[in-house]
C-alpha cells in the first residue's frame, strides 16, 4: 500500500512520528511536506496529498494540522477525495467502512501519538462495506459532478 502524507507546521511533529508507524506496517510513504515546524499555510499540502490519491499515485492519504479541520476541508475540494476528520480509531474505521474515505485528517494539537498511531492503523486496516453505503457514496459523487467540486 502506498500512502501520501502531508502536514502544516502544527502537524509536522505528528507526521514525522506517524512515518515510523507506517514503516513498521510495511507501507510505502510519499511525504509531501512540510519539512519543518516553521509556519506554513496548509492548503497546498492538503492539495498535494489529495491530488496524489485522486490521481491514483497513492492508495490513501493522511494529513495533519492543528485541528484537522482545515486539511480536511481543503482536501475535500479535490474531486474524488473523501477526506474524514478522525480523532480515534473507531471514527477512522467508520469513515472507511461507511464513507469509503480515502484521506484521513488528524488533529495534531488534540491527539496523542499513541492514539494517532492506532487511528491510522484503523484507517488502513478497514475496508469499505459497500451495500447501503455504496449508494450514499454514489450520491456524494453526483454532488461532485453537479457542483464541479
Amino acid at each position: 500500500m502506498k500512502i501520501a502524507i502531508g502536514a502544516d507546521h502544527a502537524g509536522y511533529e505528528e507526521k514525522e512520528k506517524i512515518k515510523e508507524t507506517l514503516s513498521s506496517l510495511g507501507v510505502e510513504i510519499v511525504d509531501f511536506g512540510t519539512d519543518s515546524p516553521e509556519s506554513v499555510d496548509y492548503p497546498p499540502y492538503a492539495e498535494r496529498v489529495a491530488r496524489a490519491v485522486a490521481d491514483g499515485e497513492a492508495d490513501r492519504g493522511i494529513l495533519f494540522c492543528g485541528s484537522g479541520q482545515g486539511m480536511a476541508i481543503a482536501a475535500n475540494k479535490v474531486k474524488g477525495v473523501r477526506a474524514a476528520l478522525a480523532w480515534n480509531p473507531e471514527i477512522a474505521a467508520l469513515s472507511r467502512r461507511h464513507n469509503d474515505a480515502n484521506v484521513l485528517s488528524l488533529p495534531a494539537r488534540f491527539i496523542d501519538p499513541l492514539t494517532a498511531a492506532e487511528t491510522v492503523k484503523a484507517f488502513l486496516e478497514s475496508e469499505f462495506e459497500g451495500g447501503r453505503h455504496e449508494r450514499r457514496v454514489r450520491e456524494i459523487e453526483e454532488i461532485e459532478k453537479e457542483t464541479g467540486c
